[in-house]
């Protein structure tokens, strides 16, 4: 499918922002699951939500900061009407023979929460990846790919992991494990992204070929607020 943005046609970017709505919302109704990775206590979603940073990334590269942007506002809009529809499942009366209601309260009750610490800490955090990402790509002149991915991943999914543990986690884990938690999940996303980095490198080198596409963002307007 083609997607047209300023008069431009793309022909794959409609493909990676529907990955990246999908992994989203999986990463943010799961999130809820703490499981132990290597003897620390963190999120499941640290297994597959790293690759929407990764995404964001081939994002910026090839079709710059603004597109990147607007991809997060579809993500975020998806995310608060998924949250309506589960908050409705919630309390929505059911009878007596149907034993499952708990259960859904169990899983979806906590859905509220996690989705605003998931709202507050991808925005923020995507936003961060996303600028220095841009910022890197002119300071280097397109050079070095693995710096821009390596380092925009290190500032974004550091202000990522902080913030939705601290407010989508809250009262989940105890306290004296939060920090813990914090940086074996941050570490764990880095290196989700220096191991992919090498895939990367071949998604992008192909997507500027088909798209003819490598933006430069000299003179962006970095404002995250603008759509």
């Amino acid at each position: 499918m083609v997607l047209s943005i300023g008069g431009r046609p793309y022909k794959c970017l409609f493909y990676l922002t529907l990955a990246y709505i999908v992994i989203e919302m999986v990463s943010e109704i799961t999130a809820g699951k703490i499981i132990l990775l290597f003897g620390y206590s963190v999120s499941v979603s640290v297994l597959y939500f790293p690759l929407t940073f990764v995404i964001a990334d081939v994002l910026t590269e090839v079709y710059g900061y603004a597109i990147a942007r607007r991809v997060l506002w579809i993500v975020l809009a998806v995310s608060v009407v998924t949250t309506l529809i589960y908050k409705g499942v919630t309390v929505m009366p059911s009878p007596a023979f149907f034993t499952g209601a708990a259960a859904y309260e169990r899983v979806f009750g906590i859905v509220p929460q996690i989705f605003l610490g998931g709202w507050i800490a991808v925005f923020a955090g995507e936003s961060a990846n996303n600028y220095v990402m841009a910022k890197l790509k002119v300071y280097t002149d397109g050079r070095y790919l693995w710096v821009r991915t390596i380092g925009s991943t290190v500032v974004g999914q550091g202000i990522n992991t902080l913030l939705f543990y601290v407010i989508a986690l809250y009262g989940s884990i105890p306290w004296a494990a939060m920090t813990q938690a914090i940086l074996a999940g941050w570490l764990f996303k880095v290196l989700v992204e220096i191991i992919c980095t090498p895939i990367v490198y071949k998604v992008v080198s192909h997507l500027k070929k088909i798209e003819h596409e490598d933006h430069f963002d000299r003179g962006t307007n970095f404002n995250p607020f603008r759509y």
